[in-house]
């Protein structure tokens, strides 16, 4: 989670892990694992080349949302984020059906096309999406979108975040698939948070924030991308925030509704 300043964040934790100097961004903080078999549309980026071996080279998160569609992040296939342009990486692949990043099973896809919003602002973290189509239809169960009046955005839903980022704030990511979970937070709550400053500006129409008033559950480095779900539908894409899990600074999240637009353009399936 988190461009912006948490890029810097991400790219020093994953430094010290790992053998590429490559930066990554934002596992969830006050979570716990969270089996595959209930969650098979949470997908993991991945690239050896920038980011090696260990954990299977994840860097970011992904979601399901057709049998050949997986959503994103835009800040996760940044140049800041992965060190090169992304059309440079040699060996992104998306990871499905895979728990355990350092074992095996799954599959794991290069993508056949890639759309990253051009109107993503890396200032504010507005429009912070992207739309990945895979090479061939995956039988893994997708996850639907919730659409702009759902009242799964409702102030005060019980929402869940997924990653395989940093569960501590401190560089110390997870092998397995994490969740935690948080509450859906007023738009004042937001705004009020991040009225606009170098880590970001909250805009309700696009964005949305979850967390808890006094912190402890969040999503963190290694988890952008990744979904946060209410009753079964996709409500947010882990995007942005001001550290992990503390008090008064709530996660924030692209709002899913934004996506169908262009999911539906490139033909989910």
């Amino acid at each position: 989670m988190r461009p912006t300043a948490h890029a810097a964040l991400g790219a020093l934790a994953l430094a010290l892990v790992l053998p590429t100097s490559a930066a990554a961004d934002e596992s969830v903080i006050g979570g716990k694992p969270a089996p595959l078999s209930q969650s098979p549309w949470a997908v993991a980026l991945t690239s050896h080349e920038r980011f090696g071996a260990q954990r299977s080279g994840q860097f970011c998160g992904g979601v399901l949302v057709g049998h050949s569609t997986v959503v994103t992040a835009a800040h996760c296939l940044s140049k800041e984020v992965l060190g090169i342009p992304w059309k440079q990486v040699r060996d992104l692949k998306v990871v499905i059906g895979r728990d355990k990043l350092s074992g095996a099973g799954g599959q794991e896809l290069k993508p056949a096309k890639i759309w990253v919003n051009p109107r993503y602002d890396s200032y504010t973290n507005d429009g912070d999406m992207a739309v990945l189509t895979l090479t061939k239809p995956v039988p893994n169960r997708p996850i639907p979108i919730a659409g702009r009046q759902d009242s799964a955005y409702r102030a005060g839903n019980a929402a869940t975040v997924y990653g395989w980022g940093d569960t501590t704030g401190g560089g110390s990511y997870a092998s397995r698939l994490r969740a935690a979970h948080v509450n859906v937070l007023p738009d004042a709550v937001c705004a009020k948070a991040y009225p606009g400053s170098a880590d970001g500006a909250y805009r309700a129409r696009t964005m949305l924030c979850a967390g808890e008033p006094a912190g402890g559950r969040d999503a963190c480095q290694g988890d952008s991308g990744g979904p946060l779900v209410v009753r079964g539908r996709l409500v947010g894409l882990v995007s942005w925030g001001t550290g992990c899990g503390q008090p008064g600074s709530p996660g924030v999240y692209t709002r899913a509704s934004a996506l169908l637009p262009e999911v539906s353009a490139r033909g989910a399936g």
